[in-house]
């Protein structure tokens, strides 16, 4: 027997640490690059080391939560997790820095995945809006490591920061080696010779792309907004970062929101609603011509990017609720491809045409989700008659 109560605070608590964990290499980025004296390649490798360990991490998560539960899967992943902030701090070598942040890639993907899967294995109803409030911790990670840094970086090394951290992360393990999850699809007789057949799902297919979609969406904002507003609007790199900071805020509020108030509001409605929300944030950016209509439309595209994850996570749960790990490693899969190979396009853009084309590629990206969205909500359709 598990205490739902004690696992949501558990997934939380590891959803909170993969916030910290994908903001906390770019925080530190201009120390490591002085201490192991990199030039521009050089820490762009170790920008590019990340993202590939999360897809590995996510990829694999599935199938082990399904055969063997997700105790024991998380514990290790934090132990890992645990390893790889320690070898950042202290690694001299260069070879165990890439170690480390492999590390904290792959394990920081399993964390990501299992806390999702196990969120909505938990939740009999409202998948989305459990997954939702689930989200608002990765907001709370993102949004305190660059403050914690800042406040503690006069008092203390970088490296003293990075492995106080990654004590927090074993009391963590320690917590999760005490609490009981849900079993294993084992246990529930689930055959995983069966898990192939997820791949014949159009369903899960659209889906996947739809996600695709909405992980290049963020990372575009995440990782181009910033030289967006700098160098289109001319605005100073300091409020650039506040601008995107406001970004992150809207999105977790938008996320507390969803699985608070605005929880009984069914997917479609809700995606409707973050559609609008993504219309007018694109709008704003791209004709606002200011830094504070910028600013604006960035809070108001947090808000309308809050929702795809949860919601369609919540379909994917609702749905396959035998092969609930195995189908959520399955979308993040096109997620995180989507990720990188769109992050990559735009860089081949912004180098061609300019960075301000940005505005023009996050259009083009809500037309093809609302399109995908079309598609997901007709084939739902077909599997409720």
């Amino acid at each position: 027997m598990y205490n739902k109560n004690l696992v949501f605070i558990a997934a939380c608590i590891g959803m909170l640490l993969f916030g910290v964990e994908l903001i906390t290499l770019g925080s530190v980025a201009p120390e490591l690059k002085t201490k192991f004296e990199l030039n521009e390649e050089g820490s762009g490798i170790l920008f590019s080391i990340l993202p590939i360990g999360i897809l590995i991490g996510s990829v694999i998560f599935g199938p082990i939560a399904d055969r063997f539960g997700y105790k024991w899967l998380l514990v290790i992943s934090c132990l890992g997790f645990f390893l790889g902030f320690e070898g950042i701090a202290f690694s001299n070598s260069l070879n165990l820095l890439k170690l480390s942040i492999f590390s904290i890639g792959i394990f920081g993907g399993i964390i990501n995945g299992a806390t999702n899967a196990v969120v909505s294995d938990i939740s009999s109803e409202a998948k989305g809006a459990n997954l939702s409030l689930l989200g608002v911790f990765f907001g709370i990670g993102a949004l305190a490591m660059p403050f914690v840094l800042g406040l503690l970086k006069p008092i203390y090394s970088f490296e003293k920061i990075i492995s106080y951290t990654g004590g927090l992360i074993a009391l963590a393990c320690l917590f999760y080696a005490f609490i009981q999850f849900p079993p294993s699809k084992r246990n529930q007789g689930f055959p995983l010779s069966a898990s192939g057949n997820l791949f014949r799902e159009w369903l899960l297919i659209l889906i996947g792309l739809f996600l695709f979609c909405q992980s290049s969406y963020e990372a575009l904002i995440n990782n181009w907004t910033t030289s967006y507003l700098s160098t289109h609007l001319k605005v100073e790199k300091q409020n650039a970062l506040y601008a995107l900071s406001l970004y992150v805020a809207g999105l977790t509020l938008m996320r507390f929101l969803i699985g608070s108030i605005l929880r009984s509001i069914i997917s479609k409605t809700m995606l409707i609603i973050s559609f609008g929300l993504l219309f007018l944030g694109n709008l704003l950016l791209k004709f606002g011509g200011n830094y504070y209509s910028a600013v604006v439309g960035l809070v108001i595209l947090g808000m309308g990017l809050a929702g795809g994850f949860p919601i369609l996570l919540g379909i994917v749960g609702e749905k396959y609720v035998e092969r609930s790990g195995t189908a959520f490693s399955f979308v993040l899969l096109f997620a995180l491809t989507g990720n990188i190979l769109v992050n990559y396009l735009m860089g081949r853009i912004a180098n061609s045409w300019g960075v301000h084309q940005l505005s023009n590629i996050i259009f083009v990206e809500l037309g093809v989700m609302l399109c995908l969205s079309v598609l997901i909500f007709r084939q739902l359709k077909k599997k409720n008659t």
